[in-house]
């Protein structure tokens, strides 16, 4: 067919659509169907190939994957590189780089303050890490009543809530900072995962030629009234794939040092008997600004 042709074809869909309805919708879906159908044209795409599509489409809003696929085919990456390019246009530069949120954060975990931990003893074999710093302001001073939430995988790459054997809120937590704008979590050292094998993810990446797997890391979610909210995680140093996360969420930044320590007082003072590993660790937010897009974004998310 000819572009002409496809055209033509276009334009009665559009005359199907009333006065009723949503104008942005209209223009946002009216974009996509023209563009597939240039791509199934283009491409010469054989109805086989469209209904295995369909199909597949099907099955990962059943396996409810459609979170990992956004991560996967970059484009949850791809929002964070428009805010970033929309703050900088602002003037708005530095501060903690964010990255992706991903689809396994679940709201209502137990707030603390100053300090919480986060993993119940359970996992036998991990590293103990105690993380901790300070939420700042882009001046560098401390902010005071922030919220720092965090959750991690556990040793066998899974989160709570997803893998039902796990407590509920295990490896989950929210903390709240004082005056001097400090905050401190205990828990274990994750590791890295990759999506379901055989899963509607893992089978797109594979016909990609691409792996599904995702170094390890640990998420957070920094709030305080006044300040755009901060979406980003660090990742483990040393991870085999910590540049090559199939989620594209690795940033510079954002791999902090980790320090084992074995001195006895310093493991003493941890309650410990054994060595631990230690991440210090600052976030800087930025100031409120009505003139950008929220921060604070509107997305389908699991309660707890």
């Amino acid at each position: 067919m000819t572009r002409d042709q496809i055209d033509e074809f276009l334009k009665q869909i559009k005359k199907t659509e009333g006065q009723n309805g949503s104008d942005r919708v209209k223009e946002i879906v009216n974009r996509i169907v023209r563009d597939l159908f240039y791509t199934i044209e283009d491409l010469d795409v054989t109805e086989p190939e469209f209904w295995t599509a369909v199909n597949w489409l099907t099955e990962t809003g059943m396996n409810n994957e459609f979170g990992l696929v956004a991560a996967g085919l970059g484009f949850e990456h791809f929002l964070d590189m428009r805010m970033d390019e929309a703050e900088a246009k602002a003037g708005i530069t530095g501060g903690t780089p964010r990255t992706i949120e991903g689809p396994l954060y679940v709201a209502g975990a137990p707030v603390e303050n100053g300090f919480a931990r986060l993993d119940d003893g359970s996992e036998t074999g991990g590293e103990t890490l105690f993380m901790q710093g300070r939420v700042l302001t882009e001046e560098g001073m401390p902010i005071n009543n922030a919220l720092v939430e965090v959750w991690h995988a556990n040793l066998k790459g899974n989160y709570s809530y997803f893998d039902k054997s796990q407590p509920p809120f295990h490896l989950r937590r929210g903390i709240r900072t004082g005056p001097d704008g400090k905050y401190q979590f205990q828990s274990i050292i994750p590791v890295g995962y990759s999506v379901p094998p055989n899963g509607s993810t893992d089978i797109l990446l594979k016909a990609l030629g691409r792996h599904g797997n995702r170094p390890a890391h640990i998420h957070f979610f920094i709030s305080a009234p006044g300040y755009r909210k901060l979406t980003t995680q660090i990742n483990i140093e040393g991870d085999p794939y910590l540049w090559d996360d199939f989620a594209f969420a690795t940033r510079q930044g954002l791999v902090p040092h980790i320090n084992r320590i074995n001195d006895p007082e310093k493991i003493k003072e941890k309650g410990l008997d054994h060595s631990f590993a230690s991440i210090d660790f600052d976030f800087t937010l930025h100031h409120e600004n009505r003139d950008l897009p929220p921060t604070e974004i509107a997305r389908v998310r699991a309660v707890g």
